[in-house]
């Protein structure tokens, strides 16, 4: 390969598909057969250190790395597509087999995310303490500020002042194999009683529900019988309750709602206009309806403390 990499003519362009490592992501036709490519850029001299940490959820070639391993080719309730790997020195590009919307119900999915928990994964490149990490950059912006000045202040402030002992909470539950960014358009395929799961970049371990909780947050169902499926597809020999799945789960989606609907909302602030009048603002609606959904798992974090 000579000069640098561009997409083929005619390759059609899929939404959503840029990031700090991704340059893109096309669907193609290439031997005769539909397939999605995706290409992830090497970081550079000047970019983020974190983009290099094999540990760090925004390691820049995990995915690259799952698929040329293995490591997720046959674990239970969700795998990896067929992807072949293209490395050169600029960076890596996919070539994944097309995955069609197999129309998964969420308590399938739920179950199916029990069932991964249970995958024994080995590998020097997991990311741990995503939601350690991701918390840890809004203190660095400091803190949930923008959330201070809406009606969710006061709860806000209470739950951010004890973020240290919710984390630690976390990691004193059982810590499971997890795909880190579980909502349902990465969880299109199917087959047989696994999902075909896509966008593998976050492929880690974390707590004990923290993958269910993380679903919460774009799932249409309600909490308690995604709970239910989740746990029900959780081995045996795990030897999680579905007490510490609740809890994991609870953590995971309220912190992460919070961090979403403040990265939203201090986007948004530097324009004209009350701060209240663009809750409706189409980057900050959704994030604020995630945030209104998880009012019940809010409140009884209120009530364990």
């Amino acid at each position: 390969m000579t000069g640098m990499w561009q997409p083929e003519p005619g390759w059609e362009p899929l939404p959503g598909g840029t990031g700090t490592s991704t340059l893109g992501v096309w669907r193609a036709r290439l031997g005769g057969q539909t397939v999605v490519v995706k290409r992830l850029v090497a970081p550079g001299p000047d970019d983020p250190a974190v983009l290099r940490d094999p540990r760090h959820a925004a390691y820049w070639r995990r995915a690259a790395d799952a698929a040329g391993s293995g490591t997720v080719e046959r674990t239970p309730g969700l795998r990896m597509p067929a992807t072949a790997v293209e490395e050169d020195p600029d960076g890596i590009t996919l070539v994944q087999e097309s995955v069609a919307d197999a129309g998964n119900s969420g308590l399938f999915l739920a179950h199916a995310l029990g069932r991964f928990a249970g995958a024994r994964l080995h590998a020097p490149w997991l990311a741990r303490d995503q939601l350690r990490d991701r918390v840890a950059r809004v203190e660095r912006h400091g803190g949930w500020r923008t959330l201070g000045r809406t009606p969710v202040a006061d709860v806000a402030a209470y739950l951010w002042e004890r973020r240290a002992g919710l984390l630690d909470s976390l990691d004193a539950l059982p810590q499971v194999a997890q795909h880190g960014d579980p909502v349902p358009g990465n969880l299109l395929g199917r087959r047989g009683t696994d999902v075909v799961a896509l966008d593998w970049g976050t492929l880690g371990t974390g707590p004990l529900g923290g993958d269910l909780g993380y679903h919460l947050l774009s799932a249409r169902e309600s909490v308690e019988p995604l709970l239910e499926a989740y746990v029900t597809g959780l081995p045996p020999e795990l030897g999680g309750s579905a007490d510490e799945a609740a809890h994991g789960a609870r953590v995971t989606a309220v912190l992460t709602a919070l961090n979403r609907a403040e990265w939203a909302l201090a986007r948004v602030t530097g324009g004209e206009g009350a701060l209240a009048g663009k809750y409706r603002h189409p980057a900050v609606a959704p994030h604020l309806r995630a945030l209104q959904r998880q009012f019940p798992l809010i409140e009884q974090l209120l009530g364990q403390a």
